[in-house]
């Protein structure tokens, strides 16, 4: 009798170590999110630290590498994302090729890219046609890897200026660049804040949708601090087929951590 596959257990459920457990240093956190249950991380930056001391802290502790952005430029000029700014191709394609570096050595299988706030004097439609042509050699480049490439709408009430700030209009990108290799990312927070409709939403974009994150709104805390019924959209998630990763990307609303996971404990 052959050995018995058993599905994952659904929803499967990334920490995000950029947001959760901030009481910590971020090398630190790796320990805490496996001990905490969760089996996988994501992160915003990696570039700070050496890959290999990165693939350490994972394999230590049983963890699985599911995402993180590329370069997002410099935060000293006001950068929030390259993609679409003209004039800094070269710096997109440089950030491409060490975010893939990274994510050979993480074993990571998918990228994000943040389009970018459009700055004052740039045509907007300027600034979109640039991200197109971006999006169009990073998905090709990432396909060469084997690594998708996923592009995040973002609210603009947080970020104001931001290019790609509803679901559709990521879609319609994604038609435009025709890649077998660009996929959505549905930051589930970001979404109740630009259009709402969040379950119905997912399961009509479902096969464009590589890779889901969360956090209550107002406020981006943990599930049960706001207005979203996210027992509900766990199980809707369940219930329509999604097999991603879902980013616990929030800020926790106490001190410690481990105080807010309470709704991570009852899907366990």
């Amino acid at each position: 009798m052959g050995a018995m596959h058993l599905a994952p257990p659904v929803p499967r459920f990334a920490a995000n170590l950029s947001f959760l457990f901030p009481e910590l240093a971020f090398l630190e956190r790796f320990a805490a999110a496996r001990a905490a249950g969760f089996r996988a991380v994501e992160y915003h930056q990696p570039y700070g630290f050496d890959p290999i001391e990165l693939r350490e802290r994972l394999a230590a502790h049983g963890l699985t590498q599911v995402l993180f952005n590329l370069p997002m430029g410099d935060p000293a000029r006001g950068d929030f994302g390259l993609a679409s700014l003209p004039g800094r191709e070269a710096e997109f394609r440089d950030g491409v090729r060490e975010a893939v570096r990274y994510a050979l050595a993480l074993d990571c299988p998918q990228l994000n890219v943040i389009a970018g706030v459009v700055p004052p004097g740039l045509d907007r439609a300027e600034a979109q046609a640039t991200l197109i042509a971006n999006l169009r050699w990073a998905a090709a480049e990432l396909q060469l890897a084997g690594i998708r490439l996923l592009l995040e709408p973002i609210n603009d009430r947080d970020v104001p200026g931001f290019l790609v700030t509803t679901s559709d209009q990521a879609i319609a990108l994604l038609d435009a660049v025709a890649s077998t290799n660009l996929f959505l990312q549905y930051d589930c927070y970001h979404m109740q804040r630009m259009e709402g409709d969040l379950c119905a939403t997912i399961e009509r974009l479902l096969p464009r949708i590589a890779h889901i994150q969360f956090a209550d709104n107002p406020g981006r805390h943990e599930p049960g601090t706001g207005e979203i019924a996210y027992a509900h959209v766990f199980a809707h998630l369940d219930r329509i087929g999604y097999r991603g990763w879902i980013g616990a990307e929030y800020r926790p609303s106490r001190p410690d951590t481990r105080e807010t996971l309470g709704w991570f404990e009852r899907t366990q």
